[in-house]
């Protein structure tokens, strides 16, 4: 792929993010990623009866990875509504790779998976972002810009 193909590319990527993020109806979005995550889900499912646990845990943390990590950043600031979608999907997953139970409490098992909850994913890719932006080893599409210090 040659250099303008690839800037192209990144435009493209760059305006269905910025169409995502301007888009009156996040709900939509969201409720595509939650469709397509518990119809993933229900696929694994499937599969994971013949792996062992580590490899079931690991297929399932790539997916968890791949699907909610997907322009976080989008969801700072988002309300607790439309979050508990996705937070649904995930505890989905977490039970998926335990075996725990619909009524079992989630908060322990996605420590003993040692996941993040999602909006606490999201806050740490922000964090992680200005850290890297603060120390000038950000992506380049962030700009490298020092905001003054209020201290």
């Amino acid at each position: 792929m040659g250099p303008a193909l690839r800037s192209q590319t990144l435009l493209v990527i760059s305006v269905h993010v910025l169409l995502t993020a301007s888009c009156p109806s996040k709900r939509m979005t969201l409720t595509a990623v939650c469709q397509a995550g518990y119809n993933q889900l229900r696929q694994l499912r499937s599969v994971v009866r013949s792996l062992s646990v580590h490899a079931t845990k690991t297929l399932v943390q790539a997916f968890i990875s791949c699907r909610l990590d997907y322009c976080n950043l989008l969801l700072y600031g988002i309300n607790d509504g439309l979050l508990r979608r996705l937070q649904s999907v995930q505890n989905a997953a977490a039970r998926l790779v335990t075996g725990a139970g619909r009524r079992d409490h989630i908060t322990p098992v996605l420590r003993r998976l040692h996941w993040l909850p999602v909006r606490q994913r999201v806050v740490f890719k922000v964090a992680g972002l200005v850290h890297q932006s603060l120390n000038g080893v950000a992506p380049a599409y962030i700009p490298h810009r020092r905001l003054p210090s209020t201290v």
